[in-house]
């Protein structure tokens, strides 16, 4: 059986557009795993910065026993992130940390980019109403 002349030239066709179809539903597929890893690390870095400086401040005040910043990076580490700064504040009163956590594919453990997240823990800066 001939093909008419019209036909002759679309063979293949369907296999060039279900190619397209699946390369566009990967790259999607890759692009919400990575928003999905990003924010997922955007929330680790928060929590981990917030219980952090909560732990730190504690110590500051005198609460519990130890260094804040030392604290403050075996909280962090316990919940997978690296501190990156602390600073107790004049007075002893509270305590600014930062900390980051890697965002990562986790079927292939890249290392794409860091979330970071900044918390204060303590008393109110007084110079603040």
């Amino acid at each position: 059986m001939r093909l008419p002349t019209s036909a002759r030239g679309e063979r293949g066709n369907g296999t060039v557009t279900a190619t397209a179809l699946v390369a566009v539903a990967l790259i999607l597929a890759s692009a919400v795993l990575l928003w999905t890893a990003a924010t997922h690390a955007s929330m680790r870095a928060a929590a981990a910065a917030d219980l952090a400086a909560l732990a730190a401040a504690d110590t500051a005040r005198g609460l519990r026993a130890g260094d804040p910043c030392e604290i403050a990076r075996s909280v962090s580490a316990a919940n997978e992130a690296e501190l990156e700064q602390c600073a107790v504040e004049d007075g002893g009163t509270s305590v600014r940390v930062t900390v980051s956590v890697p965002v990562t594919f986790v079927a292939h453990e890249v290392k794409l980019h860091a979330a970071t997240a900044r918390a204060r823990a303590g008393a109110p800066p007084l110079d603040q109403r």
